[in-house]
C-alpha cells in the first residue's frame, strides 16, 4: 500500500476550481444544518453517564454520519472560496491504501506508530509535548526535560515567541530567524540527552509557509524522519499557505501531521456535533492535508480543555468510531484546565490518558493551564497520562471499567474546571540547570499516584 499523498494534483485543482462558497455560507448554510441533519438521521445522543461509551452501534453511526457530512460539504479553501469535494469511491480508495503504520525517527531511537483498536493491549505511541510558548533561555532545558522521559517515543518542542530580544512576528524575518533557531536548538537538546534519532515534531514557532520551508535541513534542522504539521482552520477549512506547507513537506519527504481541534460550543455545537466534525477532520486530514498522522484535540470554547465529561465522551466516541471503521494513525492531545504542580492537573492527565487509550487512541500529552500561559508546562503531566494510558493497555482495561474509573475521577475535579488553579511554571517545578523535577512536584506526583492506584487506576509500572 502507498502512503500519502493521495492524488495531490486533484486536491490542488479542486482547491482552485471547486464550487464557489463564501465562508459564512459554508458555516451557516452547509455545516450547521448538515450537522443537525446527520445527528437526527443517525440518532446520535450524548449520555453524560457514559463518558466512555460501550455501544459499538453508536461508534458506527458516528462514522456514517461523519462520512455523510463530509461528502456533502467537503473542505473550504478560505483564500479561493472554493469547496474541495470528494466522492465516496475516492474516500474509500484513500482509506484502503492507507498503511496504518509508520516508523518515525531513525536508528535505535526510531519507533513504529500504528493505528489501534478499541481495548487494544498494545502500548500506545506516546508523544510528549508542552504545547505552549516558553522563554528562549529555557527552550533547551525544557526540551531536554521532555526528551529524557522514558515513555516518550517522540517529542514536540515548546514554541518561541522571541528570539535574541526580538519579538517573533508571523511573516516577518524574525519568524524565519526564530524558526531556524528552534530547529537547531531542538536537535541539540535531543543529542544532549542521548537520543539523537528520536522523532522530533517541529517547528511550532514557524506559523508561515516560508518559515517552515526555511527550517527544512537534514544537517541542522528538520530531517526526513521528523514530522511537520499542516493545520486545519476551524471548522473543516484550509488556506493556500497551509497547502503550500503540505506541498513542501511531501516534496521534501518528511512525515506530515494534521492538526485538528473541533470546538464544542462553536459551529460544531454540542458533544454529538463535535464528535462528528472530529471524525470528518480525519477524512480531511487524509485527503486534503495529506497526513500520515493526526493530532486530535477537541476542546471547549469557554474552558479550553478536553478533560471535562462532554469532551471525554467526544474523545472516546471519536476514537471508537475510527478504530472500528478505519486504520487512521491518530494521537489524542490532552488539554487540561489546571496548571503544573497541582493535584487537579495530575488527575486530569490520568483521566485523559485512560479514556484515549482504552478507546483506541495513541497519546499526545499534554497542554495544561488551559493552554494560555507561557512557561506553564512540564513533562510530569505528560508522564502521568502516559503511565496510566500504557497501564490501561497492558492491564487490559475494558471500556466498562474505564467508564467507572472516569466517573470516579471526574468527581475529584469536574466542579473546578472553571476555576482551575494555575499552578507553577517550569522554573518553579524544575531545576533548570540539572533538568530535574523539584522535590515538591515529585512528592505530589507520588501522592496522587498512590491515591489513583488505591481506586484501581492502572499504571505501566
Amino acid at each position: 500500500m502507498v502512503t500519502p499523498p493521495w492524488r495531490i494534483n486533484e486536491v490542488l485543482e479542486r482547491a482552485e476550481n471547486g464550487p464557489v462558497c463564501l465562508e459564512k455560507d459554508y458555516d451557516l448554510k452547509l455545516l450547521v444544518p448538515g450537522l443537525k441533519r446527520v445527528i437526527k438521521e443517525y440518532d446520535i445522543v450524548f449520555d453524560p453517564a457514559t463518558p466512555v461509551p460501550q455501544d459499538d452501534t453508536l461508534a458506527d453511526s458516528l462514522w456514517k454520519a461523519a462520512m455523510d457530512l463530509y461528502l456533502e460539504i467537503g473542505t473550504l479553501n478560505t483564500d479561493t472560496h472554493r469547496r474541495i469535494l470528494f466522492t465516496e469511491e475516492e474516500i474509500k480508495e484513500a482509506l484502503g491504501n492507507f498503511p496504518g503504520r509508520f516508523t518515525m525517527g531513525f536508528g535505535r531511537d526510531s519507533k513504529e506508530i500504528t493505528s489501534r483498536m478499541i481495548e487494544d493491549v498494545r502500548r500506545p505511541y506516546c508523544l510528549f509535548s508542552p504545547d505552549i510558548t516558553c522563554d528562549e533561555d529555557i527552550f533547551v532545558p525544557m526540551s531536554m526535560a521532555y526528551l529524557q522521559e522514558p515513555l516518550a517515543n517522540g517529542v514536540c518542542a515548546p514554541i518561541l515567541d522571541e528570539i535574541e530580544g526580538m519579538p517573533i512576528r508571523s511573516g516577518y524575518p524574525s519568524e524565519v530567524k526564530g524558526s531556524v533557531a528552534h530547529a537547531m536548538m531542538f536537535r541539540e537538546a535531543a543529542r544532549r540527552v542521548g537520543r539523537p534519532g528520536i522523532f522530533l515534531k517541529s517547528v511550532g514557532t514557524a506559523e508561515s509557509d516560508a518559515a517552515q520551508i526555511a527550517a527544512s535541513n537534514p544537517e541542522w534542522g528538520e530531517r526526513l524522519t521528523d514530522g511537520r504539521f499542516v493545520a486545519c482552520i476551524t471548522e473543516l477549512k484550509i488556506d493556500n499557505s497551509l497547502l503550500n506547507k503540505m506541498i513542501h513537506f511531501h516534496t521534501y519527504g518528511c512525515f506530515v501531521g494534521c492538526l485538528a481541534g473541533p470546538i464544542l460550543g462553536g459551529y460544531a455545537g454540542g458533544p454529538e456535533g463535535t464528535a462528528i466534525v472530529g471524525i470528518a477532520y480525519h477524512l480531511m486530514g487524509l485527503l486534503v492535508n495529506q497526513a500520515h498522522f493526526m493530532n486530535y484535540f477537541p476542546f471547549h470554547l469557554k474552558h479550553t480543555c478536553n478533560t471535562m465529561r462532554e469532551l471525554l465522551w467526544v474523545v472516546s466516541s471519536t476514537y471508537q468510531a475510527l478504530a472500528r471503521n478505519s486504520n487512521f494513525v491518530s494521537m489524542s492531545n490532552g488539554f487540561a484546565a489546571a496548571g503544573p504542580c497541582t493535584d487537579m492537573v495530575l488527575r486530569e492527565a490520568a483521566t485523559h490518558g485512560l479514556v484515549s487509550v482504552v478507546s483506541g487512541g495513541n497519546l499526545w500529552e499534554m497542554a495544561v493551564a488551559k493552554n494560555r500561559h507561557k512557561n506553564y508546562a512540564t513533562p510530569m503531566e505528560a508522564r502521568m497520562a502516559a503511565e496510566v494510558g500504557c497501564g490501561a493497555a497492558v492491564e487490559k482495561v475494558s471500556r466498562a471499567d474505564a467508564n467507572e474509573l472516569t466517573l470516579t475521577l471526574l468527581e475529584t475535579y469536574e466542579a473546578n474546571i472553571e476555576s482551575a488553579p494555575l499552578g507553577k511554571n517550569f522554573r518553579e517545578c524544575y531545576d533548570v540547570q540539572k533538568v530535574k523535577p523539584s522535590p515538591e512536584y515529585m512528592n505530589l506526583y507520588q501522592k496522587i499516584r498512590t491515591e489513583l492506584e488505591d481506586i484501581g487506576v492502572p499504571f505501566i509500572y
